[in-house]
């Protein structure tokens, strides 16, 4: 596995749960990184300063990904600063409510794609020439879901189906850019405690209910994600691309 250290990271979604988690651990791993965020400046200014007392570059700026001229900004802003892209992760996405098939409206279903796929777009088409110029090969990292994997929850149908298509976008990129010596992976959690997304559209008895049919008997937290990402984003030369990460404790065995 190779070295993470001075490596160049932009982040998406970093102000909270899985991508906070994930952020501080490539701090700690020696990363210089630049954090996207959409709310929560407060937490993205706390990260910035905790990556400045380890002695690595960090900043961070606002962007509605789903808008192209407003993520080019971001990600060129990433680029300068950083003097390039090493590892990009794909981080932010949303089930944004929870909507019966017979409740979708066409504006709920382009605001969940759009969340979940065209920020994607937005982000990796934005940061392609940085990733290209990587000396020794990029690392691209997609959260997906296990919602995408097996179907989610009812009320998650329009989630489900994005995060399906995330997984195979990772596939298809994967095999898109490995000429340029880019590698895509993607990581598909279950039940991650400790979040937004489970902190509003996950209730305390249905996680109860959830973690017992869990082999592992427990939930998982925001760290369990991030460490897989960091062992993903760390094989920037490696031979692993196209690849799904399952991390759900033995729920879901493919």
């Amino acid at each position: 596995m190779g070295s993470l250290k001075g490596k160049k990271v932009f982040i998406t979604g970093a102000e909270q749960g899985i991508g906070r988690a994930t952020a501080e651990r490539l701090i700690a791993a020696g990363c210089d990184i630049f954090i996207h965020h959409h709310s929560g400046e407060e937490a993205a200014r706390a990260l910035v300063e905790q990556a400045r007392t380890k002695g690595v570059k960090a900043a961070w700026q606002y962007a509605d990904l789903t808008q192209q001229a407003e993520t080019q900004a971001c990600v060129n802003a990433a680029g300068e600063y950083l003097g390039g892209i090493d590892i990009l992760i794909n981080n932010v996405g949303g089930i944004v409510a929870r909507k019966w098939l017979g409740e979708i409206e066409a504006d709920f279903w382009h605001k969940v794609w759009d969340v979940n796929l065209t920020t994607m777009l937005n982000v990796t088409q934005s940061a392609l020439p940085f990733l290209k110029m990587a000396p020794t090969g990029a690392s691209i990292v997609n959260l997906a879901s296990q919602a995408g994997r097996a179907g989610g929850h009812s009320g998650s149908l329009v989630y489900s189906t994005a995060k399906g298509a995330v997984l195979t976008w990772s596939r298809s990129l994967a095999a898109e850019l490995g000429e340029f010596g880019i590698r895509v992976n993607a990581v598909a959690p279950g039940l991650i405690l400790g979040t937004r997304f489970h902190d509003r559209h996950t209730t305390k008895a249905s996680a109860e209910e959830t973690v017992q049919t869990i082999p592992l008997r427990r939930a998982g937290s925001p760290d369990d994600v991030a460490r897989a990402i960091g062992f993903l984003a760390a094989e920037y030369d490696g031979f692993i691309s196209g690849a799904t990460i399952d991390i759900n404790g033995g729920v879901y065995r493919m």
